[in-house]
């Protein structure tokens, strides 16, 4: 009998399994890939290492700092700052035809970019960053509504609102074409106004510290272990049944494996009404190239695009496809120091896609398809950065399909359902969620919602 089984071992799971360890729980990871991080993951081809999911780490505080999401994750989790390792990023942009606007992890240069490109908006973005500042995310009460309604009545000229949207969609919206009002203020300030890190060696430094941390507290990782049912007794889940059968008992459960994903493991019969799950999926290349980007012209981190003056965040339904957006970054353009050893550069572009054409390819035309979307992704983007493909050496490329082998989501959903589920809870007793559906978005948002339900929800008697 476990005091906690947790499904899944991505971020959120991890961190979970390790706040409930710490409590001296008798915690078990149930995870159906063959390697942690769900998403955030990583793999190694041909000698290389390549991050699937992880561009850079939002919510970043410098050293020292304690406020902020990243300082109450390091407390409760209890890790040094330099166990993350975090470099700032060097600058990032939002190019849409003819303006761009520059942001790092200094809020003022996106107010001077706003007040020199939009001079007539200046007021109104300051208007904008203190209704955000007053915005509680400790009550759900303002989460719902349209992000869109709420910015036309601070914000006059459309071109400015579609550009302050592109990169908070990009970075954690599920919903198309608009977005929850408190879903926009937590992504503002994760991006905006808190900004962009990443360790050097990427995601694997991340998983590899709460890995080893939370099997350093007795915690025990099942890899390869997947959850085909929950088992449930009068109106309580009180364990799990794995794909081969076996039958494992617990006290509580807590799923990181989505809301519709979660509710697929219930009996039928005793199923809520279930909400849709998400729709929005991603394809991304990778180019390794024989320069740093810096070499050949690409000097930001992180690049979000947009070729018309309207934001189209919607699956794309009649291609496999959306060029006319995307993100272009490069783990090499952060301020790594004078010690970093950066042989090669990366370029990573990602873009809208939709999974049920790529899911109905066969393996011929799979292969084919990814060649023939690496060079029209690779054209839109030439677009808004220097030419870098005469440099390249290596490529690779991730689709719907790898993101649903790494993550079991729905649709290859990359941030989950719409409709998320703020409070943790389900119609069950003692089954709660965390991660992703739960509203909590990025590598620290992730971590921070694991550890919110171990305290709200499996830590009462813990003394």
């Amino acid at each position: 009998m476990y005091d906690t089984i947790i499904i899944g071992a991505g971020m959120s799971g991890l961190a979970a399994g390790i706040r409930l360890a710490y409590f001296g729980q008798n915690v078990c990871i149930l995870e159906r890939h063959n390697t942690i991080g769900g998403l955030n993951s990583f793999y190694r081809m041909a000698g290389r290492d390549f991050d699937v999911g992880l561009h850079a780490v939002t919510n970043f505080t410098k050293k020292g700092e304690k406020k902020g999401p990243l300082g109450r994750l390091l407390r409760q989790l209890r890790f040094k700052w330099d166990e993350f390792a975090l470099c700032p990023q060097l600058g990032s942009k939002v190019m849409f035809p003819g303006v761009e606007l520059k942001f790092d992890n200094d809020i003022e240069l996106l107010r001077s970019e706003i007040a020199q490109r939009f001079p007539k908006q200046a007021d109104n973005f300051d208007r904008l960053r203190g209704q955000i500042m007053d915005y509680d995310d400790i009550t759900p009460d303002n989460y719902a509504g349209s992000a869109r309604t709420r910015l036309a009545e601070i914000i006059s000229d459309p071109l400015l609102i579609e550009m302050l949207l592109c990169p908070l969609m990009w970075y954690g919206n599920a919903r198309e074409q608009d977005m929850d009002w408190g879903q926009f203020c937590i992504m503002f300030r994760s991006i905006y106004m808190e900004g962009f890190a990443r360790p050097l060696k990427g995601v694997r430094l991340l998983l590899k510290n709460l890995v080893k941390k939370f099997r350093e507290l007795g915690g025990e990782l099942k890899l390869r272990t997947g959850v085909s049912s929950l088992k449930i007794e009068e109106g309580q889940c009180v364990g799990v049944t794995l794909d081969d059968g076996t039958e494992l008992m617990g006290r509580k459960v807590v799923s990181s494996a989505g809301w519709w994903e979660t509710m697929r493991m219930c009996e039928e019969g005793i199923k809520p009404p279930t909400s849709q799950p998400g729709r929005l999926s991603f394809v991304e290349t990778i180019s390794v190239i024989k320069k740093q980007p810096v070499e050949v012209g690409y000097d930001s981190t992180i690049v979000f695009f947009n070729d018309s003056n309207k934001f189209h965040w919607v699956k794309p339904e009649d291609q496999l496809c959306d060029v006319r957006t995307g993100v272009i970054c490069s783990p090499n353009n952060f301020e790594y120091g004078d010690g970093a050893n950066l042989d090669e550069g990366y370029l990573r572009v990602t873009a809208l896609a939709n999974y049920d054409r790529w899911v109905d390819l066969s393996e011929q035309q799979y292969r084919f398809e990814k060649n023939r979307w690496y060079d029209l992704i690779s054209d839109s983007v030439v677009r808004f950065i220097p030419e870098f493909r005469r440099h390249v050496v290596a490529v690779d490329m991730f689709t719907p399909k790898t993101i649903h082998r790494y993550t079991w989501h729905k649709n290859g959903a990359v941030y989950g359902a719409p409709e998320k589920h703020l409070d943790g809870t389900t119609h069950l007793d003692n089954l709660y969620i965390c991660g992703t559906d739960q509203g909590y978005v990025g590598i620290i948002g992730s971590i921070m919602s694991g550890v919110s339900v171990a305290n709200r929800y499996c830590l009462q008697d813990a003394g």
